[in-house]
């Protein structure tokens, strides 16, 4: 890949990977609805994850063998804070509708340039600070029920989800320069099902996927949401800046409607409707 982040072209072609990487992601949200039906979350997250990896192995076993300690510790650290993500979120679609925990999660949007001024130790632009009102006004309309402004706590998981989201974002634009990003991106689906598969032993009774509806569920989650959806986003982000990926959680949402309208007859009303604009 080329390193020329300043160059138009190189940052064109990694926004229009990011843009697919969020898009693909954005189809887990009904297919681990579907998947809740039948199995535990941290079982469902581990073993999506671990086949995601192994998939993923032969293609980078030779780059993994050369990366330096450094970089798994990177890995470790990225696959942890993604961990935290996949956790609120599939925790939080137990009882949350897909295209509303799309929308609340990818309220990441306002967080990155809030956590970016942080870090920079510098204040907002009025533009971000107007964004976030506008933001969270699309949040409170998309919670509104029965006329009364109400927040579930699978709503409240996915928020939560969207913070930690945030803080995702901003890694990789502080480490994959440093390293392969495609090595990084793999070694983070590694840690993320490790991780899922110790917590499914520890809270739950892990099993595995037994009928054919729950194999193509934790296959369409591995291949095109975890290999594609996750491995490439350290390597997009390599070729633009933490601010502009977060714009583009503003695709999440999109795709998590569409998907779940069609697929789980899912409606958002004419108030999750404006929430969406």
């Amino acid at each position: 890949m080329m390193d020329t982040t300043n160059g138009s072209f190189s940052r064109t072609w990694a926004e229009l990977l990011l843009a697919a990487v969020i898009l693909a992601r954005s189809t887990s949200y009904v297919m681990t609805k579907i998947g809740l039906q039948g199995m535990a979350p941290f079982s469902l997250l581990g073993i999506r994850f671990i086949t995601a990896f192994l998939f993923l192995l032969p293609l980078g076993w030779r780059r993994l063998k050369s990366v330096s300690a450094g970089t798994w510790l990177r890995g470790m650290l990225l696959g942890t804070s993604f961990f935290a993500v996949m956790a609120a979120e599939v925790l939080g679609l137990r009882t949350t509708e897909a295209s509303a925990a799309a929308f609340l999660e990818n309220t990441a949007i306002v967080f990155v340039p809030l956590l970016e001024a942080v870090l920079r130790r510098s204040l907002p632009d009025i533009p971000i600070l107007l964004s976030t009102l506008v933001s969270f006004s699309g949040v409170a309309l998309l919670t509104l029920k029965g006329g009364s402004f109400s927040i579930s706590q699978g709503e409240s998981l996915c928020l939560a989800a969207a913070a930690f989201y945030a803080c995702t974002i901003t890694l990789p634009d502080r480490l994959s320069r440093r390293d392969d990003p495609l090595a990084l991106g793999i070694l983070q689906v590694g840690f993320i099902g490790l991780y899922g598969i110790v917590m499914a032993f520890l809270f739950e009774v892990p099993r595995m996927p037994t009928t054919a509806s729950e194999w193509g569920v934790i296959l369409g989650l591995a291949v095109v949401c975890s290999d594609f959806g996750f491995t490439l986003q350290p390597v997009a982000q390599s070729g633009t800046t933490s601010e502009r990926a977060g714009l583009f959680s503003a695709l999440g949402p999109l795709g998590a409607a569409l998907s779940g309208y069609v697929f789980l007859n899912e409606r958002l009303g004419i108030t999750g409707a404006l929430g969406m604009g």
